[in-house]
């Protein structure tokens, strides 16, 4: 963001700092406190917004937006933002964890409002757990290669369903009024 040269002392901290091994185990379990938390909200719907859980999911909700924030904002400032190559949002992983880092801070923003668009912005909650992909290599080759395999995939449904639909007429002109269920009247 030409904030700091690539050769300052703080730049080349915070490039450490988000390389660092246990920045990074940190970051997957807050991810992973991210995801639990998610999944008990759900039972804690029927209780009142001033209820000691909720209140201290609410807390724990504003910790997580806060930390995902940090390391946004760690990440942007170490590798550059958009123009360098290896910049955070020249990997499609970074784009991904930034816009739900910016969606849950609209929605930490908006928590007072009450309308319809915000509780979209809620449910873009539940792509927190994603973002354990953007830290994991192996998983992002597996899921890399099941994206770049999808076309392929499509064109053998493609050849399959016209194989069953050959089949299903073939069958229909065979059998046809053979099978009829013949009731016998009983009075």
């Amino acid at each position: 963001m030409y904030i700091f040269d690539k050769k300052n002392c703080y730049r080349l901290a915070l490039y450490k700092l988000q390389k660092n091994k246990i920045f990074d185990n940190t970051i997957m379990g807050l991810i992973g406190l991210s995801s639990f938390k998610l999944a008990a909200d759900t039972y804690y719907n029927h209780l009142p917004s001033t209820d000691t859980t909720i209140v201290v999911s609410e807390q724990i909700n504003l910790f997580l937006n806060f930390a995902f924030l940090f390391e946004c904002v760690t990440k942007i400032t170490a590798l550059g933002f958009v123009m360098d190559n290896g910049s955070y949002l020249r990997e499609s992983w970074n784009q991904l964890d930034l816009f739900i880092v910016v969606t849950s801070m609209l929605d930490m923003m908006l928590t007072g409002v009450d309308l319809p668009i915000i509780k979209i912005l809620r449910l873009l909650r539940t792509l927190r757990p994603l973002r354990v992909i953007s830290h994991n290599v192996a998983m992002k080759l597996i899921v890399s290669s099941l994206m770049e395999s999808v076309g392929a995939i499509f064109n053998v449904v493609i050849v399959v369903v016209a194989v069953w639909l050959m089949f299903a007429i073939f069958a229909i002109n065979i059998f046809a009024g053979k099978f009829f269920y013949c009731s016998y009247d009983v009075y």
